[in-house]
C-alpha cells in the first residue's frame, strides 16, 4: 500500500472510531431524549444539555482530523497530555498512567490515542463503570495499552460498541487487540502495537 492510500485508510479509520462514532451516539441519545419530551420534560432537557456536549467534542475532533489527522495535543505534546485530556471528557473519574522514555511515531502513537478515545467512549455509554484507568507501557519491541474498568462486564467485539473496528485497525499495524469481560465486570482491554521509532514510520 502507498504513502497516500495508507493516509485515507488512516483518516476512514479516525473519522469511523472518532466523530463518527460519537455522532452516531449522539443522534440515538436525541432520539431518546425526543421520546421523554412530553413524559419527562425535565430529563429531556438533560438528555439535550449533555448531547450538546458532544457535539462540541465531535467538532473538535473533526478540526483535529481537518489540521492533520492527529489532534493537537497529541501532536505538541504527546500521548500523556492528549489521553489526560480525553480521560478528562469522561463521565467517569479515569486514572492516566503513561510510562513512556521517548515518544513512538505518529502513526503508532495516532493509533494508540484513538484507541483509548474509543474505548472510554464505551465506557461512558454502555459499561455503568464507576471508574476507569488507562496505562501505557513500553516491553521491549511493543507499545501496550490497556484500558479497565469496574462496569458490568459482558462487553463482546461484536458487540456493536466498535470494538470488532478498533480490532480490525490494530490487525492492519500488526497488532493485538485482547478483551476480556466476563460478565459482572470488570472490564479489561489490552491493546498492543508495534513500536516504531519515531521519524521512520
Amino acid at each position: 500500500m502507498d504513502t497516500a492510500a495508507a493516509d485515507l485508510r488512516r483518516i476512514e479509520r479516525d473519522l469511523h472510531d472518532g466523530a463518527q462514532a460519537r455522532l452516531v451516539a449522539l443522534a440515538m441519545d436525541l432520539g431518546l431524549a425526543k421520546e421523554k419530551l412530553t413524559e419527562d420534560p425535565e430529563a429531556a432537557a438533560r438528555m439535550v444539555d449533555e448531547a450538546h456536549g458532544e457535539v462540541k467534542i465531535a467538532l473538535q475532533e473533526l478540526r483535529d482530523l481537518a489540521r492533520g489527522i492527529h489532534p493537537a495535543v497529541l501532536t505538541d505534546r504527546g500521548l500523556d497530555a492528549a489521553l489526560s485530556a480525553i480521560a478528562s471528557r469522561c463521565t467517569v473519574p479515569v486514572n492516566v498512567s503513561v510510562d513512556l522514555t521517548e515518544r513512538p511515531a505518529e502513526a503508532i502513537e495516532g493509533i494508540a490515542y484513538f484507541t483509548v478515545s474509543e474505548l472510554l467512549q464505551n465506557v461512558s455509554k454502555h459499561s455503568g463503570a464507576r471508574t476507569a484507568a488507562v496505562d501505557v507501557w513500553r516491553t521491549e519491541d511493543r507499545l501496550l495499552v490497556q484500558v479497565q474498568d469496574d462496569g458490568r462486564g459482558g462487553a463482546r467485539l461484536d458487540g456493536g460498541t466498535g470494538m470488532s473496528g478498533l480490532a480490525e485497525r490494530l490487525g492492519a499495524v500488526d497488532g493485538l487487540f485482547v478483551l476480556d469481560s466476563p460478565a459482572g465486570g470488570p472490564t479489561v482491554v489490552t491493546a498492543e502495537l508495534p513500536w516504531r521509532q519515531r521519524g521512520k514510520g
